[in-house]
């Protein structure tokens, strides 16, 4: 099946156990001013970069193991005029087991081609999910964003 919303797979040795902890973990892969709960059901946090972005995320599922979704309450981008362009799209986390290894399946389900936003946001998610969150999975260290910018 084919989509137009945002998507990324990866798939490393950890165990789903240590995929799924490190996607809860949002300090360690997306940025380190996070505020709020990141790893339970109905959690809510704050991410800000700058003045650049900043949104409100609620955790709608949590599967230990096996999936975490997160719905955009609110969203603002100092570099867009639709500010709604965010607001109610989905993140989400797939994990699952496949050839001797765990996937990671990545996507933000709203986030579109036609958005405004479109290509800063999925080339900034490609250097997150697959950059630092892989990393902090592989590693135990992630490059999320510093707390004081």
């Amino acid at each position: 099946m084919t989509t137009s919303d945002f998507n990324t797979t990866f798939s490393v040795d950890q165990s789903p156990n240590e995929v799924f902890n490190a996607v809860t973990n949002v300090r360690g892969w997306w940025s380190e001013r996070i505020d709020g709960g990141t790893a339970q059901l109905n959690d809510e946090f704050t991410y800000q970069r700058w003045d650049v972005h900043k949104c409100t995320m609620k955790l709608t599922e949590v599967i230990p193991n096996k999936k975490v979704v997160w719905l955009c309450l609110d969203n603002y981008f100092s570099f867009a005029q639709d500010q709604t362009e965010w607001a109610g799209t989905t993140i989400e986390f797939d994990i699952a087991e496949k050839d001797g290894k765990t996937q990671l399946h990545f996507m933000q389900r709203g986030l579109v081609s036609a958005f405004e936003c479109y290509n800063i946001c999925s080339d900034a998610w490609t250097g997150y999910i697959q950059g630092s969150l892989q990393n902090l999975i592989t590693t135990g260290k992630g490059q999320p964003n510093p707390k004081v910018e």
